[in-house]
């Protein structure tokens, strides 16, 4: 029987995650793939990303708007609001057989209680991980327990969807779904990533991502301009700079961001939104990944290539040893920055492992829908 999987997708950041396994079940012949799109992709303050979905080839079964022009946790909380009315109606017309779900977006939370109530089944992937600066840390938890399946990316975070009360057969460790990239993708040149950005990289270049706390004392501008701070340190760099996501507090930072890049037009490009390909581009050709975003932690060290991790957003994640951790603050960010850049952090011939699996989670994700048999009153499983 032909199951129907509708994959949900708000950010520019989890479609590059989940681009290879939603083009395995487009082309897998027992599936019919769905997708359901919101969230900063239909904002045109963020790069209106759904373009580059349906430029790969894809159609969009339903667009939701839930974003608010606003920077505040109520305007949050009203977006998640306006995603239940919507993903409501969206997933009532879809009647999918199951929803994949990535991580802990407040988006993602709003369409996985709908699919729960609708009694729709949910693979969500990546959950059991820890990011104790950020209020997606309760809605990776919360989105657990409203799932069926569950694809984690380490044994460890397998242990911990358990501990959440989650029956082990239904919990599998496929590794990070990001990582099928590494395997699977071409990647462009250094001149190809200029000519696509029209921006002269003459000189070993950052790539910088920052995205605003929203749990603990970290105020997004005052840090953010500390980071901004630390990269003047360091002038015989360039630095390539994508805009923070839609968290409270995430559009200050946009026209600091945009002033950076303004006063130093040969040195810095800031852009809304790099698409995965060519973001995954620039990881492998830089100096090192700058900021405090889950792919410096979890993708990057796959590259070999340093992370300088700022602040406590991505906090108690499990990280290789080319993940530099530092307080967000110019003096400590340079410190970390000069040992990326030196590679003090390991030995000339050392080979950094990466925790998070080898590249084929994908179609163990495939593997587990096939095999899916749903029961909607799932026992709370208690450990022995």
């Amino acid at each position: 029987m032909n199951k129907k999987i509708a994959v949900f997708t708000g950010t520019r950041a989890e479609y590059g995650l989940l681009y290879w396994l939603i083009k395995d079940i487009a082309e897998d012949q027992d599936l019919t793939l769905q997708l359901l799109v919101s969230g900063m992709h239909l904002s045109s303050e963020f790069g209106e990303t759904y373009k580059q979905i349906e430029q790969d080839g894809f159609k969009i079964d339903e667009k939701i708007e839930i974003l608010l022009s606003s920077d505040s946790s109520v305007g949050t909380a009203k977006s998640m609001g306006l995603g239940v009315l919507g993903f409501t109606d969206a997933l009532s017309r879809m009647a999918p057989d199951a929803l994949v779900i990535l991580g802990d977006r407040f988006e993602a939370l709003a369409a996985a209680q709908t699919a729960m109530i609708l009694r729709i089944p949910i693979l969500h992937l990546h959950g059991g991980e820890i990011t104790e600066g950020a209020y997606d840390d309760a809605i990776r938890h919360a989105i657990t327990k409203l799932s069926y399946l569950h694809g984690t990316s380490t044994d460890e975070y397998r242990n911990r969807v358990i501990q959440l009360g989650e029956s082990p057969e239904r919990v599998r460790n496929i590794g990070a779904i990001g990582l099928d990239h590494l395997v699977r993708s071409e990647f462009m040149s250094v001149n190809e990533i200029a000519a696509s950005l029209n921006f002269d990289l003459c000189r070993p270049y950052f790539l910088v991502t920052y995205h605003p706390v929203t749990l603990g004392e970290e105020p997004p501008v005052e840090s953010f301009e500390a980071l901004l701070g630390a990269l003047d340190e360091f002038q015989d760099h360039q630095v390539i700079i994508t805009y923070p996501n839609a968290d409270d507090g995430g559009r200050k930072i946009i026209p600091v961001l945009e002033a950076f890049a303004k006063n130093n037009p040969k040195r810095v490009v800031a852009i809304p939104s790099l698409g995965q390909k060519r973001y995954l581009s620039c990881v492998k050709h830089a100096a090192a990944i700058i900021g405090n975003s889950s792919s410096g932690i979890i993708e990057v060290p796959a590259f070999d290539v340093p992370t300088v991790n700022i602040g406590v957003r991505q906090k108690g994640r499990l990280a290789a040893k080319s993940v530099l951790h530092c307080n967000a603050t110019k003096s400590d960010i340079v410190d970390a920055i000069q040992v990326a850049v030196s590679r003090a952090y390991k030995d000339a011939d050392e080979k950094i492992d990466n925790p998070y699996g080898s590249g084929d989670a994908s179609s163990q994700a495939i593997d587990m829908l096939k095999s899916l048999d749903f029961d909607p009153s799932k026992p709370f499983y208690d450990l022995k």
